[in-house]
This record gives structure tokens, C-alpha cells and sequence, in this order.
């Protein structure tokens, strides 16, 4: 069980550091977890995780309008504020929550915002298909870290590729914060728990789970020995079409860094897939 205490929530920056000064003045370690809301099971993980790191939680709730594409779903994005906090406190584990507007986290606007440029893997994988997506996720995660001032900040390892371009960020920047993976939460069906799992209709979500479990079959393949990485990724790429989905991408990648994987070496891979299955863009990536 988390802590009894029901969450406070604050909307602006400086009643953020208010509260964060008082901790400080007491000695107390903060990790903090940024979300976009439509919270569930994977997000309540990731203050779970938060909680067991340090005495104080932060969370935030924010659709960040920088890291959706002209033609992405920030409009219809799912904010479910009153449900999200209902969830929060039921979870225990939150001490404050901060959803701020689009000014107190933009304050010289969209248009003439600072912005941080992360380096060439932010423009691979999901980077390929969502030109500037990265680099929104990280001119924001900049943000919220300088607001919240952390010393652990907690993502899920279902977005790989973030967390490890965060990671970057923050050494690259010099910034006093410790990361912490979250491993990813799934359904009863191997389905990873994501916000944009209800944009799928009925039978969608009966073909939702050949994502995952296409990403098994690369994994039990390699294990096994299998060192023809082109044709496990060109028959996974098959295999999620005879289910349905659309692929976008199955690759074999290195952990430490997702440089691609080579043949015959014992470095550690991760196999990470995206596909498109009607208005939903599933993710998935499994560690070998």
C-alpha cells in the first residue's frame, strides 16, 4: 500500500519550488515521473518505482504540444484529469502533482520557445517517422527537471528509445539527476499498457498482442542461436502483416546504446517494433 495522504496538485511553477523547498529544507530526497495523463497501471508502476527510490514523489500531467507532428493526435489526445487523480491518490504513492498550462511550461510561447536538440539517434527508429519528436520530449523533460529539481527522475521502459535519449540529455547537459527504468506493464495478453490502447476498436484489440508476441518469437530465435538478422526482422515484419497491423519497423539493436546489432558477439540487444493497427501506433521492445 502507498501513503495514506490524498495528493496535493498545483498548476503553477512556483508553487512547485515552494513545496520542493520546504523538502529540501528537511532533508528529503524527490524522484519525480512525468506523464501525459490518461493515466493507468504502467503510469501507477512508475510512481510505485518512485516511491521505493525517495521519500517524496512528484508527478506531472502535461500534453506536450511539442512532440506531436501537424498531423498527430494532440487535439484529441484523451485528458482525464478528474479520473487521473482519482487514481493517484487511490494508488497512494504521489505527494504532489503538477499540471501546468501550456504558458507556465511555454512561457515565451510556442513559436519562440528555447529547444533542445538531441544528437542522430532521436532521428532513427520512432525518430524516422516523427520528424522533431524527440527533441519536443526532451525540450520538455529540460523543462520539468529545471522546474521540479529532482534527484531521480523514473520513465518506463516501453519507450527505450526516450529513456535513453533522456539519459543523454541529462549527462550531456551536466544535469544532477539519476534515471530509473520502470519496467513495462502489460495486459493479461502480452499487450504493453499505453494510453493510446483505447483509440483501438474490438477486434483491433483481439489483433493488438501479435506485437508482442512477434517480438517473443525474435527473442526465442536469438537465443537460439540465429544470427540472420535481416530475415528475422523480415519475417517478424511478415508475420505482424498476416496479423493486421501495418509495420512500421522491427529492428535488433545493442541495449547500451541502440547502435545496430551485430552477428556473433556477445553484446546485450534489445528488439524493438512499432506497427499501426487502425488510428492506434503500437510500441513494443523486448531485452534479450
Amino acid at each position: 500500500m502507498g501513503k495514506p495522504t490524498a495528493v496535493r496538485t498545483v498548476q503553477t511553477v512556483s508553487a512547485v519550488r515552494a513545496v520542493i523547498d520546504e523538502w529540501r529544507a528537511a532533508g528529503q530526497r524527490i524522484a519525480f515521473a512525468p506523464t501525459m495523463g490518461n493515466l493507468h497501471a504502467g503510469h501507477l508502476s512508475l510512481a510505485k518505482l518512485a516511491a521505493e527510490t525517495a521519500p517524496r514523489v512528484v508527478m506531472s500531467i502535461f500534453v506536450n504540444p511539442t512532440q506531436f507532428g501537424p498531423s498527430e493526435d494532440f487535439a484529441t489526445y484523451p485528458r482525464t484529469l478528474t479520473e487521473d487523480t482519482a487514481l493517484i491518490e487511490a494508488a497512494g504513492h504521489v505527494d504532489l502533482l503538477f499540471v501546468p498550462s501550456v504558458v507556465e511550461v511555454y512561457p515565451f510561447g510556442l513559436e519562440h520557445a528555447v529547444r533542445v536538440q538531441l544528437p542522430p539517434l532521436s532521428t532513427e527508429l520512432c525518430g524516422a517517422r516523427r520528424p522533431g519528436h524527440f527533441d519536443g520530449v526532451a525540450s520538455v523533460v529540460c523543462r520539468l527537471l529545471n522546474i521540479v529539481d529532482p534527484d531521480v527522475l523514473i520513465l518506463g521502459q516501453k519507450d527505450y528509445q526516450q529513456f535513453l535519449l533522456m539519459k543523454r540529455m541529462a549527462n550531456d547537459l551536466r544535469m544532477p539527476v539519476e534515471l530509473r527504468m520502470a519496467p513495462t506493464l502489460r495486459e493479461s495478453d502480452g499487450l504493453a499498457m499505453s494510453s493510446r490502447n483505447r483509440y483501438l476498436d474490438m477486434q483491433q484489440r483481439r489483433s493488438a498482442p501479435a506485437l508482442h508476441a512477434t517480438l517473443e518469437r525474435v527473442c526465442e530465435r536469438l537465443r537460439a542461436g540465429s544470427d540472420d538478422f535481416a530475415n528475422l526482422t523480415a519475417d517478424a515484419r511478415a508475420a505482424l502483416e498476416r496479423a493486421g497491423l501495418k509495420p512500421d519497423y522491427v529492428e535488433i539493436r545493442r541495449q547500451e546504446d541502440l547502435a545496430p546489432a551485430t552477428p556473433r558477439t556477445s553484446e546485450k540487444r534489445v528488439v524493438l517494433g512499432a506497427a499501426w493497427l487502425g488510428r492506434a501506433r503500437l510500441i513494443d521492445n523486448l531485452f534479450v
